[in-house]
């Protein structure tokens, strides 16, 4: 950007003039190209950065979003998200929705994913329905598992009951 004749000039001028002007004119411009770019991968990480609802937090009604979304505390409702990561302290009582489901806590109701992913200290009671699963040893699964090409649509999933509590 800068030719060595540029610098050159800019230094003899420096000499017959304060030194402020040039510290604050090539810090002037500098910040306004960055602005347009900064927004850019600002807005591409808050659709990466997951909503996260604290363990103690406890929700009873319906959540609902097109990002991602972690939950460490308790809901008693019905859950959608692109992606859904179940916390190990979290207990969700209702049906869960996702493009990626990861449970590492409890789950009491049926889970839906294009991904469903259950790891070892997870505590699943109902029906999964998904096109790729995962269970690592030591998870805890009663219910059914069925493999459908579009799990996240709704026309498919009523046959199956969500658990009844005793």
């Amino acid at each position: 950007m800068f030719s060595k004749t540029r610098v050159t000039e800019t230094r003899s001028q420096q000499s017959t003039a304060t030194s402020a002007p040039e510290t604050s004119a090539p810090a002037t411009p500098a910040p306004a190209p960055e602005r347009p770019t900064e927004s850019a991968p600002a807005a591409s990480r808050m659709r990466n950065t997951p909503s996260v609802l604290s363990s103690d937090l406890k929700v009873s009604g319906n959540i609902s979003t097109d990002g991602d979304i972690q939950i460490e505390g308790n809901v008693e409702g019905d859950i959608r998200a692109h992606q859904l990561v179940i916390g190990e302290s979290a207990t969700i009582k209702g049906e869960i929705v996702g493009d990626d489901v990861v449970v590492n806590g409890r789950v009491i109701g049926r889970v839906r994913g294009l991904k469903v992913r259950l790891t070892a200290t997870a505590r699943v009671e109902g029906d999964i329905i998904h096109k790729t699963i995962a269970i690592e040893s030591g998870a805890h699964f009663e219910g059914s598992v069925q493999r459908q090409e579009d799990p996240l649509a709704n026309g498919g999933t009523k046959k199956l009951a969500a658990p009844t509590a005793s």
